[in-house]
């Protein structure tokens, strides 16, 4: 098995990527630096006997890079890498998007499109939620945040966005006879002070990790936040349109398949939102 995963150089995306290594798949590293992305192969490399690991330059902001990425044939895709901006001002992407929503969402739309040709019959593209977008809303009167900006909404709703785009990604290809899943993780609450070090991709000094010990009653660390997705690739029980999440209240643990949320049941928002992305990207990832 061959998977790509988006941000894989660090945070959940390495664990997903370390994991998936472990387990025997082939991991290509999606990362727009490269030097993130030899330290985060080197760590694998060192924990993995015998991993295969390798990195594909690819930066989610940039359409026109997008465009031109080629990763060879992929029985897999995890879509991972995000950015979360925590303050003012609002920030574009060479495109002109908002950044969250253009790197999150649309980056991950247009790069499905590119992928499809090159994915195999029954592959799983499974995409990393978040618990933030649990109660967020689209506003397609404002969809990139252009009239009214507060970055912590702006960051839920380009989670949402990826997500709902995965939901109705897999009922398209279930339309067109495909054997293709997408589907859906959640890591749950996933804390730095409670991930093991993989230095240099992450350092956990013994300080930070007492800190974190009691947030551990009910969080845990990106390692366990990167189970729901690798389950997702892996599980010979898994199908389309599944979400996979910790099982203790959706926040920590061993993955278990989740009831979709409310707000990923709205199969008008998702269709609009398919096309307005379609729109703003130049893309479809099935025409």
């Amino acid at each position: 098995m061959r998977v790509l995963v988006t941000g894989g150089n660090a945070g959940i995306g390495y664990f997903a990527a370390e994991q998936l290594a472990s387990a025997g798949a082939e991991v290509v590293l999606g990362s727009r630096d490269p030097v993130k992305a030899a330290a985060a192969i080197a760590s694998i490399r060192s924990r993995v006997a015998g991993a295969r690991v390798t990195h594909l330059r690819l930066d989610l902001a940039d359409l026109a890079q997008i465009a031109t990425v080629d990763p060879g044939e992929l029985d897999a895709v995890v879509g991972n890498a995000g950015v979360m901006l925590d303050h003012p001002p609002r920030r574009e992407t060479p495109s002109g998007h908002e950044l969250m929503f253009g790197t999150n969402h649309l980056g991950h739309f247009a790069l499905i499109a590119r992928l499809l040709p090159v994915l195999a019959p029954d592959a799983r593209i499974v995409t990393t939620g978040s618990f933030a977008a649990k109660s967020a809303k689209l506003d397609f009167a404002d969809l990139q945040s252009e009239r009214d900006y507060v970055p912590k909404r702006a960051y839920e709703r380009s989670k949402l966005a990826q997500m709902l785009f995965a939901v109705e990604l897999d009922r398209r290809l279930r339309a067109a006879g495909s054997n293709r899943r997408s589907g859906l993780a959640d890591p749950g609450g996933a804390l730095g002070s409670l991930t093991p070090s993989r230095p240099p991709v992450h350092t956990r000094t013994a300080g930070q990790w007492l800190r974190g010990r009691p947030a551990g009653l009910l969080l845990q660390g990106k390692d366990a936040g990167a189970r729901p997705a690798v389950r997702a690739v892996l599980g010979p029980d898994v199908t389309g349109g599944q979400l996979w999440g910790p099982r203790v209240f959706g926040l920590r643990g061993r993955p278990r398949l989740e009831a979709r949320w409310a707000n990923l049941t709205d199969d008008v928002a998702a269709g609009r939102l398919w096309a307005e992305s379609a729109t703003l990207t130049g893309v479809d990832p099935l025409t």
